[in-house]
């Protein structure tokens, strides 16, 4: 009997995720780092550059037999699986796609942890680019539009949408 995959959480050496990732990737294991684009932060120049969603932080996906996993943690950068005393705890499924559907369309992400978010009701984006993407209300920004936030690794990724385009999600369904 074949072990499932699942994704889980990577945690790197601080500024190694690319590396990792690209490390990764080549040991033909599936991984995903989730970037934004940023202006640099260098003052002899004005580019946009992808920086990770969540510093020092991949996903991949694996078996969770320990022959897997120590096969992810041998990479160069890696530090270990987030998880308990039990092991790594995968991720839902339905995290990585809306985190990788926030990332592929060309809006601007909200993110960071300082903002002071409160939590609201559960909510799906119905039309557009994000349609299916699951997430909280957390308030609305003005001109019809309101801010989603999507759960992961206890930080956000928030983005802005039209009011009608998000409808609560029944309790039932939540």
């Amino acid at each position: 009997m074949t072990d499932l995959k699942h994704w889980f959480v990577l945690l790197t050496r601080s500024n190694f995720e690319q590396t990792v990732h690209k490390a990764i990737t080549q040991k033909k294991i599936e991984a995903f780092l989730p970037t934004v684009k940023r202006k640099s932060i260098r003052k002899d120049r004005h580019l946009m550059i992808d920086f990770p969603l969540f510093p020092g932080y991949i996903f991949v996906k694996s078996q969770t037999t320990p022959v897997s996993q120590l096969q992810i943690l041998k990479t160069t950068g890696a530090v270990r699986l987030l998880g308990n005393q039990t092991g790594p705890v995968p991720v839902p499924d339905s995290q990585i796609e809306s985190l990788k559907l926030l990332t592929t369309i060309k809006t601007d992400l909200i993110t960071g942890a300082n903002i002071g978010l409160k939590k609201g009701d559960p909510v799906m984006i119905i039309e557009g680019p994000m349609a299916g993407v699951r997430g909280e209300f957390t308030h609305h920004k003005g001109k019809g539009r309101v801010v989603i936030k999507i759960d992961v690794l206890g930080q956000y990724a928030g983005v802005e949408v039209e009011k009608e385009n998000v409808e609560k999600v029944p309790d039932l369904f939540a």
